[in-house]
């Protein structure tokens, strides 16, 4: 990690399903994080488009390297001058039916430095809201461990349902993971019970700082997202966050704190187990 402090922002949107809309207060918003002196900004999942369910975003697919919405990621990293994970976009699988959910980090100079597909999919029923979710259906799951050199350190990449599983997380951190992005759509009411509590065990567990970019409003068909955008330090404390609606939330990763915490409390050299 480098021995400077950087500021960084988690985007927290209520898309929906007007992409040119949803794309201009994308747009306002990393502007302000610019004005703010944000090196590396994280947008939510789906933040170019959230429809009712996940076969909505099927016609929005785009090859790797090109399309409108990578094309806008690029743009703008490169006219502010930023860093950018790109949230999640539809990008085009093997199988023409599905598409994958694909996080894309793009430098200051509008390059793509990185790419990771989120490995997890959100199969679930909740009984208390009626809810019901197979992402599986829609979207291919990806393969690969990603963490990459940013200007915030080691950054491992991870998306929404990937959270619940530690595992993950820990193979990032046997890539030298440092700091995490956290692009999500957590739900109403999983967010209410689990949200707060997932970002920072993962924080706390890695001795990592995690950025957590939320969708955080109502959506089409009543669906409500939980919001609470975050980030959170090696200690699990709460930096900043954004409860509801648009917005960011803003905070500085200082390598000199996370260096001294994890010397001071050298858990991850106390490990016994390690993933295959």
């Amino acid at each position: 990690m480098s021995s400077t402090p950087t500021k960084v922002a988690a985007i927290q949107l209520a898309s929906g399903t007007n992409v040119n809309a949803n794309l201009l207060t994308t747009e306002k918003l990393l502007e302000e994080a610019a004005r703010q002196g944000v090196s590396l900004a994280v947008l939510p999942e789906n933040f170019a488009f959230f429809g009712a369910d996940c076969a909505d975003a099927l016609p929005y697919r785009e090859r790797q390297g090109e399309g409108p919405l990578q094309d806008f990621l690029s743009r703008i990293a490169a006219r502010l001058g930023i860093w950018i994970v790109g949230g999640t976009i539809p990008l085009e699988s093997d199988d023409r039916a599905r598409w994958r959910a694909a996080s894309l980090l793009f430098d200051d100079r509008g390059k793509e430095v990185a790419r990771y597909d989120k490995r997890h999919l959100f199969d679930v029923n909740l009984i208390e809201s009626g809810e019901h979710y197979n992402e599986s259906d829609t979207i291919e799951p990806g393969e690969q461990v990603v963490v990459v050199d940013a200007p915030v350190g080691r950054l491992g990449l991870a998306v929404c349902y990937d959270l619940r599983f530690p595992e993950l997380f820990r193979a990032m951190i046997d890539q030298g993971a440092e700091v995490f992005s956290l692009p999500a759509a957590f739900t109403a009411v999983t967010g209410r019970a689990h949200w707060d509590i997932l970002v920072r065990a993962r924080a706390i567990e890695n001795l990592s700082y995690v950025i957590a970019a939320a969708q955080g409003g109502f959506h089409l068909k009543g669906r409500e997202t939980h919001g609470h955008s975050m980030i959170v330090d090696p200690w699990g404390g709460v930096l900043d966050e954004r409860e509801r609606g648009n917005g960011l939330a803003i905070a500085t990763i200082d390598p000199d704190f996370q260096e001294s915490t994890r010397r001071n409390f050298p858990s991850l050299s106390h490990r016994r187990l390690h993933c295959e």
